[in-house]
């Protein structure tokens, strides 16, 4: 797993994410609620506060709890809510020792079909189906691994020149572009949202004045 990142926008930072399996799946689940330059250098903070070069899912998995969730919490915290990533980080590396032996790459290394992939990222811990779509589309588009329908089975972020997620950054001019696309994606869905709630806001009441509802009572 050798090959150019930009994802944390920081070399070390994105050397970690090149060549360990495992900071790149750990990036990923932390790429939630945060920046996503953050959420990619979490991996290489983490790593630093354990001593070591790398992270080691064993490792992770023993840790005392309290102690990891302290380590992730450590200013400059690793993600904005640290307790609680770190408590999925943890779960992360525990599925993955129990079920790969603590070898992340294993997940997709012999996945025959991009479905198959697909499934054994949504069943990691943390890894819902955007994220696991996305984490497809960053394989094969930055990582080289493209079993057979992985542009399929990663949806539209498998589509070739998109900008919608972390799958298509390659450094700050594509940073900019997803950044871009994301923040359209909010306006669209919020004015989306907007006549819905404004026809659910009132109703009456059996003394017949109107009073305050939601719009999914």
């Amino acid at each position: 797993m050798t090959t150019t990142i930009r994802l944390a926008q920081q070399p070390e930072a994105d050397a970690l994410l090149a060549r360990s399996p495992l900071a790149a799946l750990v990036g990923m689940l932390l790429d939630q609620q945060v920046p996503m330059e953050w959420a990619f250098t979490g991996p290489y903070t983490i790593a630093r506060r354990l001593g070591s070069d790398d992270l080691d899912a064993h490792e992770i998995a023993a840790y005392d709890p309290e102690e990891f969730v302290a380590l992730l919490t450590a200013k400059p915290a690793v993600h904005r809510y640290p307790g609680s990533m770190a408590k999925r980080v943890q779960q992360l590396c525990q599925y993955l020792v129990e079920e790969y032996g603590g070898d992340a790459s294993a997940v997709w290394t012999d996945a025959a079909t991009g479905g198959e992939l697909l499934d054994r990222l949504l069943a990691l811990p943390g890894f819902g189906k955007q994220k696991a779509q996305i984490f497809l589309a960053l394989l094969g588009k930055q990582y080289g691994v493209r079993p057979e329908g992985w542009r399929e089975a990663a949806g539209p972020y498998g589509e070739a020149g998109s900008y919608r997620s972390a799958a298509d950054i390659t450094g700050p001019e594509s940073l900019a572009k997803v950044r871009s696309y994301k923040q359209e994606a909010k306006r669209a869905a919020k004015a989306a949202a907007a006549p819905a709630k404004a026809a659910g806001t009132t109703k009456r009441t059996k003394s017949g004045k109107a009073s305050k509802s939601s719009p999914t009572e």
